[in-house]
């Protein structure tokens, strides 16, 4: 008998299992309204659901209105927000995948352009188009880079409100269906901006040495283990690395993950860089395939916890590679995912895991495995 392949065998997390190691990463659509999803939502998600993913997660949600990467970012601030939410969440449950959600705060990105507008601070055409404002925050005074607006630096006692809001929020996703919650801690945003020395200049309990940086990122992580069930995981998504000798670094990193392993955290989710300039235009090295994937191995073995390999890997093979290896538990797909949405069945097929189209949904299976009978394949001259 055929040994399963390492993609393809079920990976149990707490109280859920999930039917496989390919998951969706969190994948901004700027497409919301007010920070409620919409129809697009649904479908977009949906159809990772559909093609046969074990983790679905939904996008990058702030825990505050103010919070928000763009103004078309969702939120979970509101009770109002939950229910678009749900309609997500049911869905994947209901095609055998588990939904995921991510929670976070943009920090001094918060309020930016939205990607095709040209991803950077806004201007006077965003606000021609009723994209105004707002004051972002973070750990100091200090702005994102030249041309962005210097954000407030929040008070302790903002620092308290904001660790509620996070906890609120995990509310809310646990009343929506959500069964991951995964605290968003990278690419620049609040609390890798806290984390960061290139960013946080505070002198208080919250910045100076690592114990002090970390402060926010932990508090964050009690708030929300404590108010999401003991049978249901945690994930916490990183920037391993700045990618500058001066800022956070993997040593950095792997304490951290210790700290937030002890806490409750099941896996980290191990991306890069950020802290200046846009998320999606991150420098940090090189990008070429599995570009993160030593982050996620160096993780896994000196701190224990498990963790979620993403960036640049695209074919079944590299996938199956970085999982026998020992590299990673988790494979997160993300670019490639919307060139695909079927990317999890079709890596089954490339694989060997699915010769019939047995494991695909009903409602297609059966069309395809028909048309597996036939001859009338187009051949061009």
């Amino acid at each position: 008998m055929t040994e399963t392949p390492h993609l393809f065998r079920p990976f149990t997390l707490r109280g859920i299992t999930s039917r496989n190691r390919v998951v969706i990463s969190p994948m901004c659509q700027y497409s919301a309204h007010d920070g409620h999803l919409e129809d697009w939502h649904l479908v977009n998600l949906g159809r990772f659901a559909i093609g046969g993913a074990g983790i679905v997660f939904t996008e990058a949600t702030a825990v505050q209105k103010g919070g928000r990467i763009t103004h078309g970012c969702p939120g979970l601030w509101t009770d109002s927000q939950i229910i678009g939410h749900a309609r997500v969440a049911q869905f994947a449950l209901a095609h055998g995948a588990i939904p995921a959600v991510q929670l976070g705060h943009a920090g001094r990105k918060s309020g930016m352009q939205r990607p095709w507008f040209g991803n950077g601070p806004l201007t006077e055409a965003d606000f021609a188009r009723g994209d105004m404002p707002w004051t972002p925050v973070g750990p100091s005074a200090m702005p994102v880079g030249e041309g962005w607006p210097v954000p407030h630096a929040l008070s302790e006692a903002e620092i308290a409100a904001l660790i509620e809001d996070f906890a609120a929020a995990a509310r809310r996703a646990l009343a929506a269906g959500y069964k991951i919650v995964e605290v968003h801690g990278a690419h620049g945003y609040l609390i890798h901006s806290f984390l960061s020395p290139l960013s946080n200049k505070r002198t208080d309990g919250y910045g100076g040495d690592l114990a002090g940086r970390m402060r926010l990122a932990l508090e964050v992580a009690v708030a929300v283990r404590a108010v999401w069930p003991e049978d249901l995981p945690m994930f916490f998504r990183t920037s391993a690395v700045d990618g500058d000798p001066a800022g956070w670094t993997l040593p950095d990193t792997v304490e951290l993950a210790k700290r937030l392993k002890a806490l409750g955290v099941d896996v980290m989710d191990c991306s890069s860089s950020g802290i200046a300039g846009s998320a999606t235009a991150a420098g940090g090295g090189k990008r070429q395939p599995g570009f993160q994937v030593p982050y996620a191995d160096a993780v896994r073995h000196e701190a224990g916890l498990s963790t979620m390999a993403v960036g640049l890997i695209t074919h079944p093979q590299q996938a199956e590679d970085i999982l026998a290896a020992g590299k990673a538990d988790l494979i997160a797909i993300g670019r490639e995912a919307l060139v695909d949405p079927m990317w999890a069945l079709h890596a089954a097929r490339a694989l060997g895991q699915d010769t019939d189209y047995s494991t695909w949904p009903a409602q297609s299976g059966w069309w395809l495995a028909g048309r597996e009978k036939t001859s009338d394949v187009y051949r061009p001259e």
